[in-house]
């Protein structure tokens, strides 16, 4: 999953604009436990001035215990206010004063804990697939897909191998679409339509992911994108990226994650950082800027460390 190109903006390291920690009572016992850096760097090809950007670059409290958190932003912005949506996430909004830069960097440095999820072991007598949504739908915006025939021909087949039992399901979509498609990273553009992702054979986390929500959707599955780190599996090139996979509600189980990017559920080594219906709205860092001239060029790199603790 790719940063946001040159529209987006970010926040540089000079100044520590935001530190908290976060004192948990009730503890329980933790899968894994992390420190992460996250540095963006946009480069303008004259001064900008920046509009408010927004963050998403904090852990999701349903899957994490975020221990250290600090923002470190240059320019220095003049606000910086955190809030949460209907969806659960906590997005952080930047506003900046009139000083124009030619250089944008955000730096985001965190410690936490990963929760273990214990449920994916229950849901033996869930009925069979295709789920029936209730006439009160509180989840209607996660069950959108487009309804491709080829979506709707491998989510049939699919359930026939496995009885239509939900998560031996889901199981066996995951090992699919990892065992069958080539795996990539491709560092910009939005997802690929999942018909797409079929016809080519191939596809980044994100194309994967949609794929995934397409032919759970399409059997009456709610579904949800999210956008976060992980550390434990390979990556083509060696180096960590943002990434991004699947979760789908089952009922009594709740939302469950795969990764099938990696073929393994999701796990101790993945940190969400946001979950939306689509991938559009978890992008990590959104905003723009204003310029006198005819034309600006930007260029966008990031780096990444996921390190064990």
């Amino acid at each position: 999953m790719s940063e946001l190109g040159p529209r987006a903006g970010n926040h540089p390291e000079i100044g520590q604009l935001l530190t908290s920690r976060v004192m948990f009572e009730n503890v329980v016992t933790t899968a894994g436990r992390w420190a992460i850096r996250h540095e963006t760097r946009y480069r303008y090809s004259t001064e900008v001035v920046f509009a408010p950007h927004v963050l998403r670059l904090t852990p999701r409290s349903d899957a994490v215990r975020c221990l250290t958190r600090s923002l470190h932003i240059t320019p220095t912005p003049l606000e910086c206010t955190d809030w949460s949506d209907h969806f659960g996430n906590t997005s952080t909004r930047v506003s900046f004063g009139t000083t124009a830069s030619d250089e944008l960097v955000i730096e985001s440095r965190l410690e936490l804990e990963t929760v273990p999820n214990v449920a994916r072991a229950g849901g033996l007598g869930l009925g069979p697939l295709p789920f029936t949504p209730p006439a009160d739908d509180s989840l209607a915006a996660f069950r959108g897909w487009d309804g491709s025939v080829e979506v709707a021909e491998l989510a049939a087949r699919l359930a026939r191998d496995v009885g239509a039992a939900p998560v031996p399901f889901f199981d066996h979509l995951c090992q699919t679409l990892y065992s069958t498609l080539d795996r990539q990273i491709r560092p910009d553009g939005a997802a690929q339509a999942p018909a797409e992702t079929l016809r080519t054979g191939r596809g980044a986390c994100r194309d994967l992911t949609v794929l995934f929500l397409a032919v759970g959707r399409s059997l009456g599955v709610a579904g949800r994108f999210v956008s976060g780190y992980q550390g434990q599996e390979d990556s083509p090139d060696g180096r960590r990226h943002l990434h991004a996979w699947p979760e789908v509600f089952i009922p009594e189980l709740g939302w469950l994650g795969w990764d099938p990017t990696h073929g393994v559920p999701v796990g101790q080594g993945h940190v969400a950082l946001f979950a939306a219906p689509e991938q559009a709205a978890t992008m990590p860092i959104e905003g723009g800027f204003f310029f006198d001239g005819p034309t600006v060029t930007s260029t966008l790199s990031y780096s990444i460390s996921v390190e064990a603790r």
